[in-house]
């Protein structure tokens, strides 16, 4: 008995950690790309980052608040990019529903 128990515990661990884990790296593919693009912004304009990040956040598969919401900001003193947008995901499980909210930013001296 203690044995299913156990069992039965780690199944649900895993199926929970899958699911909700889903979302932080899908998070962290969006991430990458935001810092990617600032490295390469002194040879980019904002039009070719912003659609760029647009087709990274449609290829992650991540809701089109991502992509509406990319700010992307230049600033003289001192020189630098700051990339940002904001989203939420809803995870709906068993027992567990939960919304996540994630603001990836990215910055970077010009």
């Amino acid at each position: 008995m203690g044995c299913l128990l156990s069992l039965l515990l780690f199944v649900a661990f895993l199926y929970y950690g899958v699911n909700i884990g889903e979302v932080y790296f899908r998070y962290y593919r969006l991430l990458d790309e935001i810092q990617s693009q600032a490295r390469l912004a002194s040879a980019l304009d904002d039009g070719t980052i912003r659609r760029r990040i647009e087709a990274a956040v449609q290829d992650i598969g991540l809701p089109e608040d991502a992509a509406r919401q990319i700010s992307i900001r230049r600033t003289l003193s001192p020189r630098e990019i700051n990339i940002e947008t904001s989203y939420s995901e809803t995870v709906h499980l068993p027992l567990f529903t939960h919304t996540f909210n994630l603001h990836p930013k990215a910055s970077e001296s010009l």
